[in-house]
């Protein structure tokens, strides 16, 4: 192919020849994904019911939830649907969007989980003005300007990425549209310096985020080791601890996809640290959540069981 106005389709990565192996892939996948969907849907309607939750930290947690919903449907129905049908193809248009939603709901969330520092930090630091600081308006207007930074670093890797030269195949090591892996396929040096230069740009903008994480959370831990009771303490931390947890495994795996150095990088390797960092958080950010929060907890286990109920 001479160039990318030829390519009408691309191969995404099959993760095996023989039917049995496609079906357990998409029953992994199934039950990834449905655990997600169920997760995030039960912390989303929890907050949205619970009058007692309409506060900023589950604000941001439901705005989060929403992200995960939207960041795991974007990868992983069509490989799914891939390894079911027993194909590799997703059309040109089809592979954009991928890239456009993937970039806007990772930004979004990278963006997301620092505005959940500042309001740990803010609750625990400065409890006076915590009112002020965070109110209705001010956590609409952060929110807000999450979901803006990760729409405006979409349609930047969009248009750069999208725009290459491409003239070496249109076979993806990757089960979705994956930035690293199109860049593969460029035969253009300076379009590909080009789009290197924006997600080095945007990877600091991430490392920024994640030092602004970082600095929070030490002035937290400084807060909370002076609060006097042992029960102030631990609840305190019950409601940090989940939220490093989640940030630590999902910028630190996003971090090593894309700067990883070219010498240590393998399928194998790419494929672990891809799932790593856009399936398993999604996942698992609903119980890392609502581990140790007992409010949620409460109001999860009174959905289901009204769930139970209903269907009888």
């Amino acid at each position: 192919m001479s160039n990318s106005s030829c390519i009408t389709e691309f191969l995404l990565l099959a993760f095996a020849d023989t039917r049995e192996l496609q079906l357990l892939h998409f029953s992994l996948f199934l039950s990834i994904y449905l655990a997600a969907l169920v997760g995030n849907g039960l912390i989303i309607t929890a907050v949205a019911c619970d009058h007692h939750l309409h506060t900023p930290m589950y604000f941001f947690l439901f705005k989060l939830s929403l992200l995960d919903l939207g960041y795991v449907s974007t990868t992983l129905p069509k490989s799914m649907a891939n390894s079911l049908w027993d194909t590799r193809a997703i059309s040109y248009g089809g592979c954009a969007a991928q890239v456009f939603l993937f970039v806007f709901f990772l930004g979004a969330e990278c963006a997301l989980l620092t505005v959940m520092a500042y309001d740990r930090y803010v609750a625990i630091c400065k409890p006076l003005y915590y009112r002020t600081l965070v109110s209705s308006r001010a956590c609409v207007h952060m929110a807000a300007a999450a979901w803006g930074s990760g729409f405006l670093d979409a349609v930047l890797h969009v248009a750069n990425t999208l725009s290459l030269p491409l003239c070496r195949g249109n076979a993806l090591d990757q089960f979705f549209c994956e930035i690293p892996q199109i860049l593969k396929l460029s035969c253009s040096d300076s379009d590909y310096l080009r789009e290197v230069g924006v997600l080095v740009g945007s990877a600091c903008l991430v490392f920024g985020y994640f030092v602004f994480i970082v600095l929070s959370y030490v002035q937290v831990f400084r807060a909370v080791l002076r609060i006097p009771s042992e029960q102030g303490r631990h609840k305190a931390f019950s409601t940090c601890l989940p939220h490093l947890a989640v940030v630590s495994l999902f910028i630190s795996t996003s971090f090593f996809a894309y700067l990883k150095p070219p010498s240590i990088s393998s399928p194998s390797l790419d494929l672990v640290v891809t799932v790593l960092y856009s399936v398993v958080p999604p996942a698992l950010n609903p119980f890392i959540h609502s581990m140790r929060n007992r409010e949620l907890k409460d109001m999860m286990k009174k959905l289901i069981l009204w769930a139970l109920f209903h269907q009888q």
